[in-house]
C-alpha cells in the first residue's frame, strides 16, 4: 500500500514537472533586468530623467563637432554630476567651450540642481526636473554669452517601455532678463528611442529642436531654429569596483536652415563611486 502511494505521488510529480519548470522560468524571466537597464543616463542630446545614485559621481565629455557649408564648429563641454546625499538630489555644473574657425574661448557655465521627483516603476516614468544657473562667463562680444545671469529649466521623462525599448521626452526653456534692454527667452524640445541591442551596446535615435533669440546692439531680436535628428551608438565598460565606462558616436544632421549642414557627436562618460555604501 505505501508503495503505491509512493508511486502515485511520483507518477503526479513527472505529470507536473514539464509545468513547475515552465512556471520557474517565468518568474525568473520576471524578476531578471531588462537589457535596456545596462546604459541608463548616458544620452547625447536628450536629458534622462536618473539622477546620480548614492555615493556614485560621473564624469561627461562630449565633443560634437558641426559643419556648415566649408566651415565647422567645435563646442566639447566637461560635466560633472554628484549625488547630494540621496538620489533624490543632484548636483552638476557643465564647463564649454567653443572653436571655431574665427573666435574661440569659455561659453557660459551651467550650474544645476535635479531633483528626482518620480522614480521609474511598472507604469510610471521617471521624472527629474533640473533648475539651472547660466553663469555669466563667456565673452558675449565673440557670440559665447550675453553677459547677463540666466536661468534654465528643463523637464526629462524616462520609460523602459520593453525589455529592450526605452524612450526619453524633454521640454524646457531659458531666460536672459536684461540684454541690451530686451528679455530674452529660449525654448526647447527633444525625443529618443533606444534600442538595448545588448546590456551593453545601445542604438539611438534622438530628435531635438532649439528656439532661441538674440539681440544686437541696435536692440534688433534675431529669432533661430534649429533643429536636429542624429542616429547613434553607445557601448558600456563594466569596470571592477562598481565602475562604468561609456564611449559613442552619434552623426547628428541639420533639418533647418538655421542648423549646421551635419556634424559628429563623441561621448564619453566614466562613472564610479567615491564612497563606499551599504
Amino acid at each position: 500500500m505505501l508503495f503505491r502511494k509512493t508511486e502515485d505521488v511520483l507518477n503526479l510529480v513527472i505529470r507536473r514537472l514539464p509545468i513547475i519548470l515552465l512556471q520557474l522560468s517565468l518568474v525568473s524571466l520576471s524578476v531578471a533586468e531588462p537589457l535596456a537597464k545596462g546604459i541608463q543616463d548616458n544620452s547625447f542630446f536628450v536629458e534622462e530623467a536618473y539622477n546620480q545614485e548614492p555615493g556614485v559621481v560621473q564624469h561627461i565629455l562630449n565633443v560634437p563637432v558641426f559643419f556648415t557649408g566649408s566651415g565647422k564648429e567645435s563646442t566639447p563641454s566637461f560635466t560633472q554630476e554628484w549625488p547630494v546625499f540621496s538620489q533624490t538630489h543632484q548636483f552638476s555644473y557643465t564647463l564649454p567651450h567653443t572653436f571655431a574657425e574665427e573666435e574661440s574661448g569659455l561659453e557660459d557655465i551651467r550650474l544645476n540642481y535635479r531633483l528626482q521627483a518620480l522614480m521609474e516603476s511598472e507604469w510610471d516614468p521617471a521624472f527629474a526636473p533640473r533648475f539651472s544657473l547660466v553663469i555669466p562667463t563667456g565673452d558675449a562680444d565673440k557670440g559665447f554669452g550675453h553677459a547677463r545671469l540666466g536661468y534654465e529649466i528643463n523637464l526629462p521623462f524616462s520609460k523602459i517601455v520593453s525589455n529592450r525599448w526605452s524612450v526619453h521626452f524633454n521640454a524646457g526653456g531659458s531666460v536672459f532678463p536684461d540684454v541690451n534692454d530686451r528679455d530674452l527667452v529660449n525654448y526647447n524640445l527633444g525625443g529618443s528611442a533606444i534600442y538595448a541591442v545588448s546590456s551593453n551596446f545601445n542604438l539611438l535615435l534622438e530628435s531635438v529642436a532649439f528656439w532661441e533669440e538674440d539681440v544686437d546692439n541696435e536692440r534688433n531680436v534675431d529669432r533661430t531654429l534649429t533643429a536636429l535628428l542624429s542616429p547613434g551608438a553607445r557601448y558600456a565598460f563594466n569596470l571592477p569596483n562598481e565602475a562604468q565606462l561609456v564611449v559613442g558616436l552619434a552623426v547628428p544632421i541639420g533639418l533647418t536652415s538655421d542648423s549646421p549642414d551635419y556634424g559628429l557627436f563623441f561621448y564619453c562618460s566614466f562613472e564610479h563611486p567615491f564612497v563606499r555604501t551599504k
